[in-house]
């Protein structure tokens, strides 16, 4: 039997369910000769089939082949994925209250959320958990979910946990009552100068709008006029909380994005007259990995000419799903509308039948055709060619939201040294290293930020002991053959000073916490270096929005 059969069946036999957010009432649907025959053939299926059949898994596997035919986004999640997909969403979780690494099968603690379990019975950053309950889950190859697993659990209940700290090698016991752990959608904000402030989204959940708005009052008190906003590598989220975010931006009335499918009558979302930010130069960072919500958000400020974007083009997701939930727990996730910007731009990239395998290449190849290093590469027809609501520049439709200037991949400091120290984790294990030893010292020495990042200098003694645990790294050597001297010389010329913000940057986040470590490591950041000398010469600034960008 064919799995799109059973799927059609599966679907249009189901009854009436409620669900939740941006969710749709089916009600029964009627049947049909199309149903009728698709009927006919599970029942012959499920009569006459040779062998037992497991009927759940067939389920599973005819809505899958189904909703492959349709788009790649639309697809089937399973219980545990709904799980997973909705926890960073909906803004917390039942846990213990820590970010964590796994390097070299050892779960290192990476942050300990404040006011969290975790932080109550004593964890530190850089501790290692080495058991759980009695479960050994270092040095077993442990998959992070199955680590996940034993970590989280209903708030008040116990877990114990045995952790290795510093040096030493008697294990620490701690017991650590779950609780409710925020997930927080803003990664950093703060002051770049007098009058500039920063804030950096990785997500668009159900708390977004509210920290965002917490942390744009507090910059503005600080003096705040204009505003970095950072969405690189941001995937995008909820659809409302996109609207709240451009909301802020853009002044009463004005439209922020629409959506339209052929079973959807177009819906508008306009702004209100609530918006904080209605005023002062916006500058909006992007890049290829910034999708949906974040294109939501960006192409609205583009087309109302409200602020300049700057990095490479978004991802090009212009599709929107809609849950429908599964009796067991599982989910459809089932596109019914496309969104448009306000001059009616769709930035839904092209694909053909649902074809997944080249959707995703699609990074790769605008790589491999030199889109990532020059803005040249990108060509698009007259026909996805519109005009800017206030300004008249072009603008293009088809497939993500083209920067107003564009910052091509930082190759120059690129090499194979600062690939392998990053992929194989060693900046991050040596780190931890020399935190181990100096975390008290350091502690004394910096009592602020600000302290620290004038005066914390990475030596060339600590860049020794980094490449001499390059080279002893089992990882990058399994046949003994060391990286050559002559290389690595090379190698840090080119990338050395990457490293060592790098190395700057994770010492900060251990001692003061996340917002530290990005105002460190943006330092290194083209697209943050050229976003700060646009929004701070207003005419530059105004150059790049009334530009006619043929």
């Amino acid at each position: 039997m064919k799995q799109l059969a059973f799927a059609c069946m599966w679907i249009l036999t189901m009854n009436a369910c409620s669900y939740g957010q941006n969710g749709i009432s089916l009600g029964r649907i009627p049947s049909s000769a199309a149903a009728q025959k698709v009927n006919m053939a599970v029942t012959a299926v499920e009569n006459l089939y040779v062998d037992e059949l497991n009927s759940n898994k067939l389920a599973e596997d005819a809505i899958i082949g189904l909703l492959e035919k349709l788009d790649p986004h639309s697809n089937y999640m399973t219980p545990e994925e709904v799980k997973e997909m909705n926890e960073p969403l909906q803004g917390n979780f039942d846990g213990i209250g820590i970010q964590f690494n796994m390097l070299t099968d050892t779960l290192y603690v990476v942050q300990v959320i404040p006011g969290g379990p975790s932080e109550k019975v004593g964890i530190l950053t850089g501790d290692r958990i080495i058991r759980v309950n009695d479960t050994l889950i270092a040095g077993v190859k442990m998959k992070n979910t199955d680590i996940m697993s034993r970590l989280r659990g209903p708030k008040g209940t116990t877990v114990n946990v045995k952790v290795l700290r510093n040096k030493d090698h008697k294990l620490l016991n701690f017991k650590i009552i779950r609780d409710k752990i925020p997930i927080y959608s803003l990664d950093a904000s703060y002051m770049v100068d007098e009058t500039t402030g920063y804030i950096k989204l990785n997500r668009f959940s159900a708390t977004t709008h509210d920290e965002f708005k917490t942390a744009l009052d507090k910059l503005v008190q600080q003096g705040m006029q204009n505003l970095i906003l950072d969405l690189q590598n941001n995937g995008g989220g909820y659809l409302g909380a996109a609207i709240e975010i451009a909301n802020e931006f853009l002044k009463q009335g004005s439209l922020i994005v629409y959506t339209e499918g052929a079973r959807q009558k177009r819906e508008n979302a306009l702004a209100t007259n609530k918006g904080a930010m209605q005023n002062g130069r916006l500058v909006v960072l992007v890049d290829e990995s910034s999708a949906s919500a974040s294109e939501i958000v960006s192409g609205a400020i583009q087309d109302w000419d409200r602020g300049v974007i700057v990095g490479r083009r978004t991802f090009g997701k212009g599709l929107v799903q809609r849950p429908v939930p599964l009796p067991d727990g599982s989910m459809i996730r089932l596109t019914t509308a496309r969104y448009y910007t306000p001059t009616g731009r769709s930035i839904q990239k092209p694909y053909e039948n649902g074809n997944q395998e080249s959707y995703n290449k699609d990074l790769i190849d605008r790589y491999n055709r030199g889109e990532m290093i020059s803005a040249d590469s990108i060509h698009f027809p007259d026909s996805l060619k519109f005009s800017t609501l206030v300004d008249k520049r072009t603008v293009y439709g088809g497939g993500g939201i083209m920067p107003d200037y564009f910052v091509p991949v930082d190759t120059a400091h690129a090499s194979v040294l600062l690939r392998e120290l990053n992929s194989n984790g060693i900046t991050y294990k040596y780190t931890t290293q020399l935190i181990d030893a100096k975390r008290s010292a350091y502690k004394k020495q910096y009592p602020d930020f600000e302290e620290f990042n004038k005066k914390f200098i990475v030596t060339d003694q600590m860049m020794n002991e980094l490449m001499d645990l390059y080279k002893k790294d089992t990882t990058l050597n399994k046949d003994d053959k060391l990286p050559e001297d002559d290389r690595i010389a090379k190698d840090l010329v080119k990338s050395g000073s990457i490293i060592k913000t790098q190395i700057k940057a994770l010492v900060a986040r251990d001692i003061f916490g996340e917002n530290e470590y990005h105002q460190v490591i943006n330092n290194v950041i083209d697209a943050y270096n050229r976003a700060i000398e646009i929004i701070s010469d207003e005419k530059i600034y105004a150059k790049l929005l009334s530009e006619k960008n043929l």
